[in-house]
Formats: C-alpha cells, sequence, structure tokens
C-alpha cells in the first residue's frame, strides 16, 4: 500500500486522513530516519491504527519508530471510554518492558579496571536467557499477590526500599489487577521467572555518564559527569507474553461479532467498556505489576553484587534507584483534546510516557522538574535521560520514543554479523559484553539499530522531551 506523508515541519510528519481513518497520522522524524521508516510497514500500520473506533488526536509515532504486530513499535494511539476500543497489539507481547537506571557513588576509574570481574558476576548472579528461571519459585497464592501488588510486593519481602516505589512510574502498582481473568497456563509460566532478565534485546548495563546537557535537571536526579550508573532493560517475560497471547486469540475469534471492520486482524480489540475490554485490562494490569516486581528484584541483586564483588558498604555505593519506565502498557489517563478535556485509553507500544514538571500524575520528588525519560542505547551505543516537556501534552499525549529502533530483522542482522566476533569488536571499543544465547549479540549488534543519537535528537527537538544526560556503556549482560 502507497502511504502518503506530507512533511509539515523539520520533526513531523503527516499522514492525511483519507478513506476508513478516523484521524490522520503523525510521524515524529528527521530526513534521514524517515528513509528508514518508508522502507518496511510500519506507514502502513499507522494508518490501520487510525481507522479503529474511539481514536482520537492522531494515530502517532515516535522517531524510532518500526514495524511490529498490529500497532508499529513506536506507536501511540489514545481512545474515547465510551466508544473506544483497547488492543493488545498496542501494547506488545512484553506487557510493561521498561527500564530502571540507578544511580551510584562511583566514578569511572574507580570501575574501569574491573569491569570484566564486575560484569561476570552480574551475569554469574543474575538469571538471562530465553526461558530463564531463577531462585524465587512462587505459589500460585504468591504470584497472584505478585501481580495484585507489583514492586510492592517484592520491597515487603525484602528486595529493596519503599522509597523505590516514589521512584516507579504508578509508583510500582497499576490499579485494577485482578490474577482470577488469567489462565492456567500464564499463571504456570510466571511461577518461576520472577528477578530474570530475559532475553533478545533485554540486558542490565554498567555505564558512565559522559555528558551533562542541563546542569540544573541533572543536578535534581543526582546525576554528574564520570559517574557510575546501572541501567536495567526488562519487562514481564513469559507471565506478560501469555497474557497478551490468550486475549489476541479471544479477540481474534470474536472480530466478526463488531460493528466495525479491522484492516488487519493483528489488530483485533475489543471496546473498553465490554467485558472482554475490562477482563484484558485487569489482566495487563497484572503483567505491568509482574513487571515492575521483576526489575525491583534485579536492581536488589545488581546493588547485592556489586557491593560483593567491590567489598563495600551500603554507604559506599549508594546506589539509588533514579527512575522505573515502562514502555509497552495502555493506560486510563486524562488529556486535552481540541480544547477539551477528556479521559482516554492511552496505549505506548515502544513509548514512554514523558510528563512535565508539576503534573499531578508526577511524585512530589520530581514535581519541580518534570519526570524522568530514560532512552536506552544497546550495548556498544550510548543511552540518555531526557525530562518531560509540557510541549508533549499537546504533541504526543505526553509521549516520548523508547530507544533507537531496529532497522535490521535478527535474521537480517545475524546474516550481516557472518564471520564477525561481535563481542571482541566491543571489547576493542572498551566494552565488555556477556551474553547467554548463542546468537544474542548477533541480534542485537549496535547496527541492528537506529542511531540512538538521531532519534533523541528528534524527539528534543520536537519538544517531547529534553535531553539531561548521556551515558555510555562499560559493560553488559544479555540473555
Amino acid at each position: 500500500m502507497d502511504i502518503k506523508l506530507e512533511r509539515l515541519d523539520e520533526y513531523r510528519w503527516i499522514i492525511p486522513k483519507s478513506g476508513d481513518m478516523r484521524v490522520p497520522g503523525l510521524i515524529f522524524s528527521n530526513s534521514e530516519l524517515i528513509r528508514a521508516v518508508r522502507e518496511d510497514q510500519s506507514l502502513v500500520q499507522v494508518r490501520n491504527v487510525a481507522t479503529l473506533p474511539g481514536i482520537v488526536g492522531y494515530a502517532l509515532a515516535m522517531p524510532d519508530i518500526h514495524w511490529g504486530y498490529g500497532f508499529p513499535i513506536g506507536g501511540v494511539a489514545a481512545f474515547k471510554i465510551d466508544e473506544g476500543v483497547v488492543s493488545p497489539g498496542g501494547v506488545g507481547y512484553d506487557i510493561n518492558c521498561g527500564c530502571r537506571l540507578m544511580t551510584t557513588a562511583l566514578e569511572a576509574h574507580e570501575i574501569r579496571p574491573r569491569i570484566k570481574e564486575i560484569i561476570s558476576a552480574l551475569f554469574n548472579n543474575i538469571p538471562s536467557g530465553v526461558g530463564s528461571t531463577g531462585p524465587l519459585k512462587l505459589s500460585k497464592k504468591e504470584e497472584q499477590k505478585v501481580a495484585r501488588k507489583g514492586a510492592a510486593w517484592a520491597i515487603e519481602n525484602g528486595f529493596g526500599e519503599p522509597e523505590d516505589l516514589e521512584r516507579t512510574e504508578d509508583y510500582g502498582t497499576m490499579p485494577g489487577a485482578d490474577p482470577s481473568v488469567l489462565s492456567e497456563r500464564a499463571l504456570k509460566r510466571g511461577m518461576d521467572q520472577l528477578g530474570t532478565l530475559g532475553s533478545g534485546n533485554h540486558f542490565l548495563e554498567i555505564q558512565v555518564v559522559e555528558k551533562i546537557y542541563d546542569e540544573a535537571v541533572a543536578s535534581a536526579f543526582h546525576l554528574f559527569e564520570g559517574q557510575i550508573t546501572v541501567f536495567i532493560h526488562s519487562g514481564s517475560r513469559g507471565f506478560g507474553h501469555q497474557i497478551c497471547d490468550d486475549f489476541l486469540k479471544e479477540m481474534a475469534r470474536r472480530t466478526n461479532e463488531q460493528e466495525f471492520q479491522l484492516p488487519d486482524r493483528q489488530l483485533a480489540c475489543a471496546h473498553l467498556t465490554s467485558d472482554l475490554g475490562r477482563r484484558y485490562l485487569a489482566a495487563m494490569a497484572c503483567a505491568a505489576n509482574y513487571a515492575w516486581a521483576n526489575r525491583q528484584i534485579l536492581m536488589h541483586w545488581a546493588r547485592e553484587t556489586l557491593m560483593k564483588v567491590l567489598s563495600i558498604s551500603p554507604g559506599e555505593l549508594r546506589m539509588n534507584l533514579l527512575y522505573d519506565v515502562c514502555h509497552n502498557i495502555a493506560k486510563i489517563e486524562d488529556h486535552t483534546v481540541d480544547g477539551k478535556k477528556i479521559t482516554v485509553c492511552v496505549h505506548r507500544k515502544g513509548a514512554t510516557r514523558a510528563l512535565p514538571k508539576g503534573h499531578q500524575l508526577l511524585p512530589k520528588l520530581y514535581s519541580h522538574v518534570g519526570q524522568p525519560v530514560l532512552i536506552p542505547g544497546d550495548m556498544g551505543t550510548e543511552s540518555y535521560v531526557l525530562v518531560g516537556s509540557e510541549a508533549a501534552l499537546d504533541q504526543s499525549f505526553a509521549s516520548s520514543c523508547h530507544g533507537a529502533g531496529r532497522v535490521l530483522s535478527r535474521s537480517q542482522a545475524i546474516k550481516r554479523a557472518k564471520g564477525r566476533s561481535i563481542n571482541r569488536e566491543l571489547e576493542d571499543k572498551g566494552i565488555f559484553v556477556q551474553s547467554r544465547g548463542k546468537k544474542t549479540l548477533k541480534e542485537e549488534m549496535p547496527e541492528a539499530y537506529k542511531d540512538v543519537s538521531q532519534v533523541v535528537d528528534v524527539v528534543h527537538r520536537a519538544g517531547l522531551a529534553t535531553k539531561v544526560a548521556r551515558l555510555i556503556p562499560l559493560g553488559a549482560i544479555k540473555g
């Protein structure tokens, strides 16, 4: 399908409303990044999302947009509660896949000589890889508590401190979770995967703050140049995947009962006010809470590992959570559309919420400065910390990008990496990486992704979020 694309300004592109589209499409990009977007089917997916009932504003795409299941990855869309829909394809299989950044009192010169030792210890202590399981074995009753309480469950069980909750989006617990709507298969898959990193693009990385862009905000975030940080990227594991799969199948079976036609069966959905829609939201909240508990436990084990390897105390390490954000989620929020404040369900698939200072959903800790927005690179590339902007409320339902975005499929990346030693190439750059899967480093090599600095620059210049700091990797563990 040939998609008409009109340039609105230097960083925004419009897909004009046509045919059965209910709203236009709006893509945040620049001249170079948009070329890659034109080469896959992600623009078709933006157009398809724009046909769904109850959508308001625009069908949006962030600069890291690429082809996904149903919605493009990097897609954002908001739907009226009374007539709109919820679509698992607009959330993703890895529900509440997200990022967590920790600051420390350590500096780069203290860590560089011991980075191999540190990464090896983290690799040994933190389960990772496809189907990985950890030392935590949950009973069904305890797993249901995790699904209801999220990060609070982890803290109640000794994995962290109460103040971590204020530094976690939604305080680490999404309301409305109901484990009674989950399948036995989903519950079974979640029983032994809590506290595991997973595979693919998930990672735990030791980084150094290379550059500060905004001294005032960086100070509020307790960031300084030369500082060691720890970045975690993980989600709800097989538990969330199974929940997504279960509800996609049920919604797909009932597509013929709906009063509207879907342009793509991968956009299977249900009205937000229907029993099926409400059950999906309750199940999605369970997976979101599981993911927050998972990252909380991973952070705790990373802290313990660093203290043991370096033979230092908690006071010497001072590893504190800066913030935890999710980027595969649907949330009920209030937004202003066409001058009217309305309640909508915002789908963010491969997109990060970016609230400006003073917003009512911000914790008091960051109310005066704005929400930390965490944008990871991957192994050989830099990551960024940004802060939410007022303009994002008007343009993107307070949303930003979530990463670099793929330009090569995993099979293409493996083919491109044939005959190469990716870990040796990274080590030559001073980055030490260990991975569980044999193909992981090839699938996730840096050139499989867009230039994250360009993606972040578009977000910054379009006013969705403002750059605060750039972090570069020293070492990482992968699944």
